[in-house]
């Protein structure tokens, strides 16, 4: 058996493609309401058992009991691990599956093992869609607790063109966390990247949204296929009921979660050059101050703006652009895994690791 903590949709979508599996799952919430709406709900006539205490979750577990928390990163993973503590035995697995910093995941691997209990921090990406269809997974942490949930997590994670899982043991300690840190930095850059590609095809070439909806889809044939630039063609075509686009109403300030950050906090700490992503991260605190960018563009606008090109090189070019930036930023990822390696003394799986930040 399996447990999830239920507290958002895509700790219920994932407890649902376990269940889809063949898995009998224990759900618990510290909110019991939200148990009974899902067992009486999504739930419903399925092979989930709802529990109303920490200690009836454990009690409905068999050993070794394999227990998955999602929950928002921090004192709430701690507090709910001192929780189940009472009630687990040697041998038995928690789990982390929230984008905890990797250094609480190191600390929690040395702190359970001391009480002979198997720790794994699992990055988990793919929003509420990919945990309820296949998420890409990042499992660290006690090198024994592998085996224990390897036939689980590879069964509901996403699987690539020749039936591989997108889900294997990445490494030590809070090594797991380590690479979705870098994956979703990585993934911060991307985003950067897309929108400058985004600028200079509206504001340097022209471009009508219907014209750059087309690139992207364009684009997305080739060597720059990705998740991320498929949804971006989307967006630039997609209309509000009014027929105005939609992209054109869109506040341009964006906030984050942290992990960006993170990225760039410990690359500049191991003295890894990890520039694209750092300047991603700055760019979305800029962006924030929106009401000092837009007092400024009042006082500077910023030399005119002269298509030396056609159009069609122009849409060349920054594809040429946009791939090799990519590149760069994927590389330097690598860097900064490979140091992260040495620092930590983990034996990382580099290959897995790319096919995941990739």
């Amino acid at each position: 058996m399996h447990m999830r903590h239920l507290l958002n949709r895509p700790g219920e979508n994932l407890v649902l493609n376990m269940e889809s599996r063949g898995f009998t799952v224990a759900v618990y919430n510290r909110t019991t309401s939200k148990v009974d709406e899902f067992m009486n709900g999504r739930g419903k006539g399925k092979k989930f058992i709802g529990c109303h205490s920490i200690e009836d979750l454990v009690k409905n577990l068999k050993a070794p009991r394999k227990v998955m928390m999602m929950v928002k990163a921090g004192e709430v993973v701690d507090s709910f691990i001192s929780q189940l503590l009472p009630f687990l035995q040697p041998g038995d697995v928690v789990i982390d599956g929230g984008n905890s910093h990797y250094p609480d995941s190191n600390r929690r691997t040395h702190e359970l093992a001391a009480k002979s209990i198997h720790f794994i921090g699992t990055g988990v990406s793919g929003g509420e869609e990919g945990a309820l269809t296949g998420p890409s997974m990042m499992p660290g942490g006690s090198d024994a607790a592998w085996p224990l949930v390897k036939d689980i997590f590879q069964s509901i994670c996403a699987k690539v063109e020749d039936g591989a899982p997108c889900c294997e043991w990445v490494g030590q300690d809070g090594s797991g966390h380590f690479v979705k840190m870098v994956h979703n930095g990585i993934e911060y850059g991307d985003m950067q990247l897309i929108s400058e590609a985004y600028h200079l095809l509206k504001v340097v070439g022209g471009l009508s949204n219907e014209e750059i909806c087309s690139v992207f889809r364009g684009y997305n044939t080739g060597d720059l296929d990705s998740y991320l630039i498929e949804i971006t063609g989307e967006i630039f075509g997609k209309k509000d009921d009014d027929g105005s686009f939609v992209v054109d109403k869109i506040l341009d300030a964006a906030g984050q979660k942290g992990t960006g950050k993170w990225t760039a906090t410990v690359a500049l700490d191991e003295g890894v050059p990890v520039t694209l992503i750092g300047e991603a991260v700055f760019a979305r605190c800029l962006s924030s101050l929106k009401e000092e960018r837009t007092r400024a563009s009042k006082v500077l606008a910023g030399p005119p703006v002269h298509l030396s090109q056609d159009k069609a090189k122009l849409v060349e070019d920054i594809q040429a652009a946009l791939f090799a930036s990519k590149v760069v930023s994927y590389s330097q990822g690598f860097m900064l895994l490979r140091t992260a390696s040495q620092v930590f003394h983990w034996t990382l799986n580099y290959g897995f690791s790319c096919c995941v930040i990739v």
